[in-house]
């Protein structure tokens, strides 16, 4: 008996198998590395009675949904050559639908200068787009299309609360033709500031590893609720990504809706009307102006909101070393309380302002300090 329990063993061994194989289970025994684990009584991911993990059931979940509110935008500009003759010149980006009504946000890169809109929705139907308003400070357009039905939205989120690690996921169009691209990563930082082609800062920028390419420009950065809570806006590097994509922030384009929505049209910032050099150190001191640094004012235009609010431009000339100064105007130390620290300082505060907002000025001017208060202006409507 003894002698034949090796063979009794190898018998249940086998009846077991053949259980498990009669009972459907093949592919329990046959499942892809990822859930080997729990054979050898090691920790594995949960999964889905679909046989997805949870976070792939979640990433199906939102792109089922999300994709249907994704949009591709082709743009169409019409522009000379030498010899004066006109060509198309064609570019493609991403948006997504805000509501039922076709309303559509995107970047403001993405429209820019365009002759003609189309955006093509998720069931491969165009339709031609118009624009309702811009806001060229934060890189976001509002365009709309007549689709002659409801559509669907997506739900935009809360970015002021995005933290570093948390999961994202990002829907576009990469390169023009890879329609309904869905690609996933995590938020890499926040309130990064990065400089755009012509020489703009934009600030507060989500950073995300989630691959981002040139067409997915304006397409939707979700959270795992599948709420939006950025606008794909640009990446690092000229080719393609490298891991490095910047988001704007959903809740820097809430204000411009909102405006649209209560007023029917987004406003744009009217200029300040200075020209300004920003002095510190050794200069600063050569010109008897606080060595700690700020904007001298080279230039006050005639009627505009600086000059209305009383600023004055250079007095005389003066040359120190190679430089030919006019000097004698403002200098403007700190904006809004914040110290000046570079050229940019004033636009980067001019960016977050928009018209009817209050820009507080730091000055110092014959030999004292003080503040002026300038309410900005609405730039005049171009009919």
């Amino acid at each position: 008996m003894r002698a034949l329990r090796p063979f009794l063993w190898a018998a249940v061994m086998v009846a077991g198998f053949l259980y498990i194989t009669s009972a459907g289970r093949w592919t329990a025994v046959l499942r892809p590395v990822r859930n080997v684990g729990r054979l050898w009584n090691e920790p594995a991911v949960a999964a889905s009675t679909s046989g997805y993990t949870a976070d792939e059931q979640n990433n199906i979940d939102i792109y089922r949904s999300a994709s249907e509110a994704t949009v591709n935008i082709t743009s169409r500009a019409f522009r000379e050559d030498w010899f004066f003759q006109v060509y198309p010149v064609e570019g493609a980006g991403s948006g997504f639908l805000l509501n039922a009504d076709g309303e559509i946000l995107t970047n403001n890169h993405v429209v820019a200068g365009a002759n003609q809109l189309t955006v093509t929705l998720a069931d491969k139907k165009t339709f031609k787009a118009r624009i309702l308003g811009t806001d060229p400070r934060d890189d976001l357009a509002l365009i709309k299309i007549e689709a002659g039905r409801k559509l669907p939205a997506l739900r935009l989120g809360d970015s002021d609360g995005v933290v570093v690690g948390q999961k994202v996921l990002a829907i576009g169009n990469p390169f023009g033709q890879f329609a309904g691209t869905l690609t996933t990563g995590i938020v890499s930082s926040v309130g990064r500031t990065i400089q755009t082609e012509d020489s703009r800062q934009l600030e507060g920028m989500i950073q995300t590893d989630a691959a981002i390419n040139p067409g997915n420009s304006g397409g939707p950065l979700l959270d795992s609720h599948g709420s939006v809570i950025g606008i794909n806006t640009a990446i690092y590097g000229e080719q393609g990504n490298i891991g490095l994509g910047f988001a704007m922030p959903i809740n820097r384009a809430k204000s411009m809706l909102e405006e649209f929505q209560q007023h029917g049209h987004i406003s744009q910032l009217a200029p300040l009307g200075i020209r300004t050099m920003f002095i510190s150190g050794d200069l600063a001191d050569e010109l008897h102006l606080p060595v700690s640094g700020g904007l001298l004012v080279l230039r006050v235009e005639p009627g505009s909101a600086a000059e209305d609010f009383g600023l004055h431009g250079p007095r005389r000339v003066v040359i120190v070393g190679n430089y030919q100064l006019p000097v004698g105007g403002d200098f403007i130390t700190a904006i809004d309380g914040v110290p000046v620290e570079s050229n940019e300082s004033l636009t980067r505060a001019l960016s977050r302002k928009r018209p009817g907002d209050l820009l507080e000025l730091t000055l110092y001017r014959d030999g004292r300090n003080e503040r002026v208060r300038i309410k900005l202006r609405e730039a005049p409507q171009v009919l």
